[in-house]
């Protein structure tokens, strides 16, 4: 993998321009042991081979609670969706093959129409998002508009009808996946000079959400000024291409807490958790200032080290009640954090003897109890705590 360094009067012009953040020079930031405490156990209770195809994406659904236990995996130009079951065991519920071989998924989301139905969308290579109703087996909607891939797809907390796309294209999309509009697009002056490779939308504020990319920054954006957007694309009756889309281009806040790619990045309260290709994971404090928009500074606060994890598009994930954080890593292994803890606890180190490829992409049970992990080896693993399942595979 090809990494990025970025002369440093680059940098300096940036943050003169742009009204970048500065990292705060206060207490220095807290390192977490590489012991693990062993607070909590899990056992490897089931392992899928899909095939040879890397695997790039596997989520749980978080956002409707009839369908916690289930979840979807995307790699190659096919996307698989499960059901895991109380004993362990995984069992096929469908699975959907693209009509475009060549498409290769990266990421998927659950969401939601309006009428409660469960929907998929899942992006990759060729930039194009396909919207599926998992009830009714078919594709909802297309959605048309990135220019090249499309990196990682999060699903609103509150409106579950509402996405975010990520894409090598420099831009952020929000999609009404009921209606198939695009309602606006975050991209321009100050916005990402390089590939968007995550975005989260803020669990309590609706209107905010943080993305980050190769330029190194990570942003947060506000939506408030362009709601009215939002509404309108529920009720728009015309062609969705002629719906009247919105260009933001300027985030309220930028900062760069890391010196390379940053590859994932999640809300954590008003904080936030971001990944780049240094073996660790920050937590940090963005500090907006209210009169100044795209000004403030950036307080690192934790530091959870990952060994072996210096590859880009690896990502972690986190409980529902963000209690604790699983990633893996490029020698196969997953790290949990324990995320109420400071300094940083180390709850477990999970490996097996044939897991040895690079982990792409892990999801957190909405409690914890469970940790699947898609492998680039076209493997999902599953793990379950000890006081849940009593034997291992």
């Amino acid at each position: 993998m090809r990494l990025v360094s970025l002369d440093k009067s680059i940098v300096r012009e940036r943050e003169k321009r742009f009204g970048m953040s500065k990292i705060a020079l206060g207490n220095e930031s807290l390192v977490g042991s590489l012991t693990p405490s062993n607070k909590k156990s899990y056992k490897l209770t089931n392992r899928i081979q899909e095939g040879r195809i890397p695997l790039y994406s596997v989520v749980f659904n978080s956002i409707d609670a009839r369908f916690f236990n289930c979840f979807v995996s995307a790699g190659g130009n096919g996307i698989n969706l499960y059901n895991c079951l109380e004993d362990g065991g995984i069992s096929s519920l469908h699975s959907y093959t693209d009509e475009d071989n060549e498409e290769s998924f990266y990421t998927v989301s659950w969401a939601c129409g309006v009428e409660g139905n469960p929907f998929v969308a899942a992006g990759g290579v060729k930039g194009i998002i396909r919207v599926l109703n998992v009830k009714e087996k078919m594709v909802h909607k297309t959605l048309v508009g990135h220019g090249d891939s499309v990196n990682e797809i999060k699903t609103h907390h509150m409106k579950p009808q509402l996405v975010l796309s990520a894409s090598k294209d420099e831009s952020v999309r929000l999609w009404n996946v009921e209606t198939g509009i695009c309602i606006l697009i975050f991209a321009g002056t100050a916005g990402h000079r390089y590939e968007v490779v995550s975005v989260d939308f803020h669990p309590h504020d609706k209107h905010r959400f943080v993305s980050c990319g190769m330029d190194t920054t990570i942003k947060i954006w506000s939506m408030k000024e362009f709601w009215t957007y939002v509404d309108k694309s529920f009720t728009w009756k015309d062609d969705p291409s002629k719906f009247p889309t919105k260009f933001v281009q300027f985030p309220v806040f930028t900062t760069s807490v890391h010196t390379n790619y940053v590859d994932c990045n999640r809300w954590f309260g008003d904080f936030i958790l971001s990944k780049s290709v240094e073996n660790e994971i920050l937590l940090w404090e963005p500090q907006l200032k209210d009169n100044s928009p795209g000004e403030g500074t950036s307080d690192v606060l934790l530091r959870y080290p990952i060994p072996n994890c210096n590859l880009w598009f690896i990502k972690f994930s986190c409980d529902l009640s963000l209690n604790y954080l699983s990633i893996g890593n490029q020698k196969g292994k997953i790290y949990v954090w324990d995320l109420k803890s400071c300094p940083p606890v180390l709850v477990t180190v999970l490996s097996h003897s044939l897991s040895k490829s690079v982990i792409r992409q892990t999801a957190m049970s909405t409690n914890g109890n469970t940790i699947l992990a898609a492998s680039e080896d076209g493997t999902i693993w599953r793990w379950d705590a000890v006081t849940k399942v009593a034997e291992s595979l």
